[in-house]
């Protein structure tokens, strides 16, 4: 069910995105509303699905997992890594997205080592065919979601 956002509801997206750990007051003087008023929209953002939780960005290479990769997976049937759950559980998987086309998801993981890495991509051929690729770097930036803009028709 999709949900009507208005501009400021989308201001505190933004500053959320931005700041997860800011204060309603801070909020509300950010998008020029009260602290009550704040906390009310985000209650009800929170509520209806839009805001889903809050998290802390973790930088996986301070914590010695050095090899990051995406591992995308051709697997179908009764060993489909879909249909099982304790993958998502893995410390080494980060994320699981199905996929349409030829490959079935893809996987971002991180490991320790090639070593590791070798022995995950073991682990992973059980459900199917991997086929992976090294991330050398990423360049990113805040994931601030806009309002979507209407197109003239």
């Amino acid at each position: 069910m999709k949900v009507s956002l208005d501009a400021v509801d989308h201001a505190i997206l933004r500053e959320l995105q931005s700041d997860a750990r800011l204060s309603y007051s801070e909020i509300g003087r950010r998008v020029h509303i009260s602290t009550p008023t704040a906390a009310d929209r985000i209650r009800r953002m929170e509520r209806d699905g839009v805001i889903t939780g809050y998290s802390a960005d973790i930088d996986p290479t301070r914590l010695g997992w050095d090899v990051r990769a995406l591992v995308r997976m051709t697997c179908y049937g009764p060993t489909c890594i879909l249909d099982d759950p304790d993958v998502a559980m893995w410390p080494e998987v980060l994320r699981i997205d199905r996929l349409t086309g030829d490959e079935c998801c893809e996987l971002t993981v991180v490991c320790e080592s090639m070593s590791a890495f070798g022995r995950l991509i073991d682990r992973l051929a059980t459900h199917g065919t991997p086929e992976s690729s090294l991330v050398l770097s990423s360049i990113s930036s805040p994931t601030v979601q806009a309002p979507p803009t209407s197109v003239p028709d």
